[in-house]
């Protein structure tokens, strides 16, 4: 028998772990966190603030995909789309997704407790939220709010973790991260419609059908450009901003195209090409406006 490359091992571990967590999707949330530090720096925070924040999304993304993949896994096992997924298959350990989600909650916590007190005080509720996501569809046809209000503690603790204290700009661009995110994951959700019917699990798509649900995401997504656009009454933002906004509203218009109720083939080029351009886009332009637009 051909002897185990040590490194090889090694690397295809650290390829399933980062699989198990859809690292890739850190590209939802993190844009936006880097938004909000340089709005509340008004330019460059300071390199200690920027790694902190960066350690304490990094760790709470992390804590909360293992642990989601954890509770989802006996679910997980018997859905034809996601039973090849690394718990399923056994290629990831249950015991390796536990050490994840241990390891990225105190990166978490430490991260934000070095940040300042605030934040110190903040983060076991956050990571509390995080986490409690996971159950969310056993129970509430909210489930897909509530995981835009995860990804919207990012922007919120990103703003905190340089000012130390909480003004209304953060508040906007957490709302407008809510109905961005809980529009995208309905469009996600259609792909189970049948399955969640029959687990008896809470998801728009599933118990209004998959055309009420394509509009509310679609009224989700108008109200979130709306909501970008009175940023600028709260934060000194120009018209790079607004220029950023605008292409925003052409992005989510396409992705909107991409699915109806009779064609569900390209969900997952609408839920994450198209978003991750979105959360790149607006961070670009953001900083854009910060630095050359005043």
């Amino acid at each position: 028998m051909a002897a185990v490359c040590p490194l090889c091992a090694l690397g295809t571990m650290v390829r399933r772990l980062l699989s198990l967590i859809k690292f890739e999707h850190t590209i939802f949330a993190f844009p936006f966190a880097i938004m909000a530090a340089f709005l509340a720096a008004g330019g460059w925070p300071s390199l200690r603030q920027f790694g902190l924040i960066c350690g304490a999304m990094v760790g709470a993304r992390s804590a909360a995909m293992a642990f989601n993949r954890i509770v989802d896994r006996q679910q997980d096992s018997v859905n034809p789309r996601t039973r090849e997924r690394e718990l399923p298959t056994g290629k990831v350990t249950l015991a390796q997704a536990w050490a994840i989600v241990i390891v990225g909650s105190v990166v978490f916590l430490g991260s934000a407790a070095l940040l300042n007190r605030p934040t110190a005080l903040l983060s076991p509720v956050a990571l509390l939220i995080i986490l409690s996501y996971s159950y969310t569809k056993r129970y509430t046809r909210l489930t897909h709010a509530v995981l835009g209000l995860c990804l919207a503690i990012a922007p919120m603790g990103a703003w905190i973790a340089v000012r130390g204290r909480l003004d209304l700009a953060p508040f906007f661009l957490s709302a407008a991260v809510i109905l961005w995110v809980a529009g995208f994951d309905i469009i996600y959700a259609c792909q189970d419609v049948e399955f969640d019917r029959q687990q008896r699990l809470f998801s728009l798509p599933a118990s209004l059908g998959v055309s009420r649900a394509l509009w509310i995401a679609r009224m989700g997504h108008g109200v979130m450009v709306g909501i970008l656009l009175l940023l600028p009454l709260f934060i000194s933002l120009g018209f790079i901003f607004k220029a950023g906004v605008g292409l925003v509203a052409l992005l989510l218009l396409y992705e909107h195209s991409l699915v109806s109720p009779r064609d569900l083939s390209r969900v997952n080029a609408a839920f994450f090409t198209v978003n991750g351009m979105v959360s790149l886009l607006l961070m670009a332009f953001t900083l854009g406006d910060i630095f050359g637009g005043r």
